[in-house]
């Protein structure tokens, strides 16, 4: 005996969805971010944003000056790619090339500055319990994963990083132009004598941290995708859990670093942000 479907008419399709109101899944964003389960110790009202990205997944947000981000590699094989767009002026991005040369350090970890185009300091990482970082291969794009999968559609099996982050930069108001290389955390790549990139390969360590503040409001994208230079077969990726809060007591002034070049950072913030958050 046939039996027509819960969801074949208007109502039992309303009735349907609505029966899914308050369902959880482990790869979706917490709202309110209040509500998320693992915050640091500050008042839950000091939220920001809690969001775990499932393999190939993406996410954006903006967050205002003093903020930290804390990204972790729930399960040892994650790798975050992000882009940073200034929040107040988005033709201002993150700049790996003058991230890694002005700072005479090629590999990211506690300390780095990530810098802008126009030679401000945009987040600083405060803290680094992975080590394992790459600034200097950026996000693969369709044709990698073409090669590595034989599909790499944004809305396919293996979506790319690239792609996900321009969607990400589409739905902010930005442009696929927009979307300049991405640093990648969690997943290392080191230079050789030769001058060849060497992949830092295999998963790290499950519950790895990294923590950012925020040192000028910024708008962040991140893509959930495996390195360009992972080879290993299938997808080899696992979730990443993003949290973002305010905290309390917030010293919202960036701090001079020994260096010249980046103290110069710190001026030029200064100088930029005025009354500015």
């Amino acid at each position: 005996m046939e039996t027509t479907s819960d969801t074949a008419t208007t109502i039992g399709a309303r009735d349907h969805a609505r029966s899914q109101a308050g369902a959880q899944v482990r790869g979706m964003p917490t709202v309110p971010a209040s509500a998320a389960i693992d915050l640091p110790s500050e008042p839950a009202a000091n939220a920001l944003w809690a969001e775990t990205l499932e393999p190939g997944e993406y996410a954006a947000h903006l967050l205002p000056r003093g903020a930290r981000l804390r990204l972790t590699d729930l399960e040892g094989d994650a790798c975050a790619h992000m882009i940073v767009h200034n929040a107040h002026q988005t033709a201002e991005r993150l700049n790996l090339a003058d991230t890694v040369k002005v700072q005479w350090k090629a590999y990211p970890t506690a300390g780095s500055r990530l810098l802008s185009d126009l030679g401000r300091a945009l987040l600083t990482i405060t803290a680094d319990s992975s080590g394992h970082h790459d600034a200097l291969c950026g996000a693969p794009n369709l044709a990698t994963h073409v090669r590595k999968y034989g599909d790499g559609e944004v809305t396919g099996p293996y979506p790319n990083a690239r792609d996900r982050l321009v969607v990400a930069a589409l739905k902010a108001g930005l442009e696929r132009r927009d979307v300049g290389p991405s640093i990648a955390f969690f997943k290392g790549a080191r230079v050789g004598s030769d001058g060849a990139f060497e992949f830092e390969s295999g998963p790290g360590t499950p519950g790895a941290e990294v923590i950012l503040r925020c040192e000028i409001g910024v708008h962040v994208a991140i893509a959930n995708v495996p390195h360009t230079l992972d080879t290993r077969p299938g997808y080899p990726c696992t979730p990443l859990r993003i949290t973002a809060w305010q905290p309390e007591d917030a010293d919202l002034e960036l701090e001079d670093a020994p260096s010249p070049e980046t103290q110069r950072a710190a001026l030029n913030n200064r100088d930029w942000l005025g009354g500015r958050g």
